[in-house]
């Protein structure tokens, strides 16, 4: 039975953010095959791709300390069609900051805590162009998550 991972995610084509998106995409490719990956702009995910995940991995740039508008937005059209029945779905952040990140990774987690998400990844913030070893760790990223997923751990 194939699993579910969605991925929500703001920022400009070709930005900083899609690159590391792109890269957590390839670390999920890479550790399990069996999972079925939806990746989605913000603007265009909702309700029904919330409720089909089993896990979901959000990115987002750092907008003046805050999460994208469009992650914000995301959160706003979902939160009360999905309340309650979301609960426990395992879930990783990244986040290409222009400062340090904190302000947009407090923001998310305080959102998240209300769907009542369960955190299995510390979350990934990358300040400035991403160089190579960010590029790995959003891989490992996708690779936690769609490896824990392949188990059914989560």
């Amino acid at each position: 039975m194939s699993r579910h991972l969605l991925i929500v995610y703001g920022g400009h084509p070709g930005g900083r953010t899609e690159k590391l998106r792109i890269a957590v995409t390839d670390g999920i490719r890479e550790a399990a095959t069996d999972i079925d990956v939806r990746e989605l702009r913000a603007l265009d995910a909702g309700a029904d791709d919330l409720l089909w995940a089993n896990a979901v991995i959000l990115g987002t740039p750092e907008h003046f300390g805050y999460m994208s508008g469009t992650l914000k937005d995301f959160f706003d059209r979902t939160f009360y069609p999905c309340e309650n029945r979301t609960a426990g779905l395992p879930w990783g952040l990244f986040i290409s900051a222009g400062n340090d990140g904190t302000g947009t990774r407090a923001a998310v987690e305080r959102i998240v805590s209300g769907y009542r998400w369960k955190s299995v990844t510390e979350p990934i913030i990358v300040v400035g162009e991403p160089d190579a070893a960010a590029l790995d760790r959003c891989r490992e990223l996708g690779a936690t998550l769609a490896a824990g997923l392949a188990a059914e751990i989560f």
